[in-house]
């Protein structure tokens, strides 16, 4: 990400230290994840060490310090979802996408996850992509999703 648009999150916070928690979660929110450069950046900016930014970005889940993807696919492994097939839909996933859970496509395109419980266990087994919730998921379907995505991202 680059400098300027660091700085004018921060600005935009009045570069107050008792803000990083919102700066973090505003830039990722831009950049998808959270660089070395960009922590530094903020550490700079905010006055304040290194190790405090670096502490705030890796203690909470919802930052991640590796690039994430354009697409996000989740899936629930909760035990409503693992009982009605979500490793079955985490495996179709990894295969259709060709990494692991907790990596992102070589391009950048999707990153694939997996979260204990969502709390949708009746609608389960579930897939969320880019934040839309797709209950009764199968292996067919989730193919045909990503696929659907793919297509939009070749259009881009």
């Amino acid at each position: 990400m680059e400098p300027e648009r660091i700085d004018r999150i921060i600005d935009q916070h009045g570069a107050d230290a008792s803000a990083l928690l919102a700066i973090l979660q505003d830039v990722q929110t831009e950049a998808r994840w959270l660089s070395r450069e960009t922590l530094d950046r903020v550490s700079k900016r905010l006055h304040i060490p290194f190790t405090r930014v670096y502490h705030m970005a890796t203690f909470f889940n919802a930052f991640h310090l590796k690039p994430r993807g354009e697409h996000i696919c989740t899936v629930c492994m909760g035990t409503a979802c693992h009982v009605r097939g979500a490793r079955r839909l985490l495996e179709h996933a990894e295969r259709e996408l060709g990494v692991t859970s907790g990596d992102t496509t070589p391009d950048l395109v999707f990153s694939l996850e997996e979260v204990n419980c969502v709390g949708t266990c009746a609608i389960g087994p579930l897939v969320i992509l880019d934040g839309e919730y797709h209950g009764a998921m199968t292996p067919d379907r989730l193919g045909k999703l990503i696929d659907r995505h793919r297509k939009t991202e070749e259009k881009k």
